[in-house]
């Protein structure tokens, strides 16, 4: 019997598939309609997807459930992408570890007592551990590539004003929208161009993506670090070596120059982000607070008493949050840092141009262990200056250090030149292995 209703199950399948090729002429119609047929899908928590978890990492927000689909959400469900399910962030993600006290902590694949990243840690390592094929992403300061780096896997930050940014918490307000990116996460580097034409939609057309890159006809720059920045810290040797590897590759397999350039002024990355972040819209309405997001849906928190409660066990949020919260509210933006942010995207702009690739450290040392990064909050300034000079970025792995863990290099383009930026992302995971299992380690 079961013979039986198999053998017609496949009899009527060759039957429907010889109408659709009389009607189309022999084209594969859900190639084109349903690109990611069947594939799965792992999201940032903090992004709508109808049905699932939609807390923010927060305890008050503890049940909720979206209602709707996040746009970039809806697009690769509507190419036939399939959701497993949604991933862990720090609270209202603004922190680069993700940990909360709604889901607990995030561990790094390579090493559990090594951080995910943040703050779509929980993609960073579902992807890592092969536990997903795909992901989507948020990034207003790092938050895709700082946990793609970390867990040894591609994450491409678009050009602002392409993914839409719809239906993901917290809500942006201010001007932070012109610092925020929706964008795909993977294992593999070919992923990022089909994944990011489709969670474009409408917007696709702005960028290239079905243009050929010859790689031997680009410029290259490389840029070792940031200078002598307050509150940073220098960039590991085996990081750099990692870059100047790949400056070399470049070199030897295609006969370009990679020019070393230097940017004093980006020792004031992080006052630019800072300014940028607490910008007014054109109404003059400032930002929300990082205390009143931490609030909702109730009240505002006040930081000091949270933080006595924590030191007890009594608080409903992380260290690492309310911290956040007491440095929002005790430093003031330096307005200042505006001209030069002004003068910096002059620069940067002259010097890629729409043929130009620049390669730039992702952090100060390979994935650090957990709650160090309390210690190294200011190192995100080498992921959030190109959220302020709104440029399009891959992160690349580089293959894996003495002790198993990651390694990796921004790849940064001009705007709208995202197709160079994810073309030197293939030829990087070709020169270089992208991907590691864990598991081989």
């Amino acid at each position: 019997m079961v013979q039986d209703r198999f053998s017609l199950a496949l009899q009527e399948a060759a039957q429907v598939d010889k109408l659709i090729e009389e009607e189309t002429g022999g084209e594969d119609v859900l190639e084109d309609r349903l690109p990611l047929l069947g594939v799965p899908l792992s999201v940032k928590e903090s992004f709508a997807v109808q049905g699932m978890s939609h807390t923010a990492g927060s305890l008050a927000r503890r049940g909720i459930l979206a209602t709707v689909d996040a746009p970039a959400v809806a697009q690769l469900k509507r190419a036939g992408a399939i959701p497993l399910g949604v991933t862990n962030i720090p609270e209202q993600c603004m922190w680069i570890e993700s940990h909360n006290h709604l889901y607990g902590m995030t561990r790094n694949p390579y090493n559990l007592d090594r951080i995910a990243g943040g703050s779509s840690g929980g993609e960073g390592s579902i992807l890592g551990a092969a536990g997903s094929v795909i992901g989507v992403g948020s990034d207003i300061g790092g938050s895709i590539r700082f946990p793609s780096f970390s867990n040894g896997i591609f994450g491409h930050k678009p050009t602002p004003g392409i993914v839409s940014n719809d239906n993901q918490l917290p809500p942006f307000s201010g001007r932070q929208e012109e610092l925020l990116s929706t964008g795909p996460m993977c294992r593999y580097a070919e992923d990022l161009l089909p994944m990011l034409k489709i969670m474009a939609g409408a917007n696709v057309d702005k960028l290239s993506l079905n243009e050929k890159v010859d790689l031997k006809k680009l410029r290259f720059f490389t840029v070792p670090d940031c200078g002598e920045a307050l509150f940073t810290n220098p960039v590991s040797e085996e990081l750099k070596q990692a870059q100047r590897k790949v400056v070399e590759r470049l070199e030897a397999d295609l006969g370009v120059k990679v020019e070393e350039v230097h940017f004093p002024d980006l020792k004031h990355s992080y006052d630019m982000w800072f300014v940028s972040m607490s910008l007014p819209d054109q109404e003059g309405k400032l930002p929300d607070s990082f205390e009143k997001l931490l609030g909702e849906p109730g009240p505002p928190v006040w930081p000091l008493w949270e933080l006595l409660k924590a030191m007890v066990g009594k608080s409903d949020h992380t260290i690492p949050a309310i911290f956040y919260a007491l440095l929002s509210k005790m430093t003031s933006p330096p307005l200042s840092a505006l001209k030069i942010r002004e003068k910096l995207q002059e620069d940067f702009d002259q010097l890629l141009g729409t043929d130009g690739v620049l390669l730039y450290p992702t952090f100060t040392k390979v994935a650090p262990k957990h709650h160090h990064p309390l210690f190294a909050f200011y190192d995100l300034i080498y992921t959030a200056i190109f959220n302020v000079l709104g440029l399009p970025v891959t992160q690349c792995p580089l293959g894996l250090n003495e002790e198993g863990l990651p390694l990796g290099v921004q790849v940064v383009a001009g705007k709208l030149q995202d197709h160079l930026t994810i073309q030197m992302a293939v030829y990087l995971e070709k020169a270089f292995g992208g991907w590691r299992d864990p598991g081989a380690n």
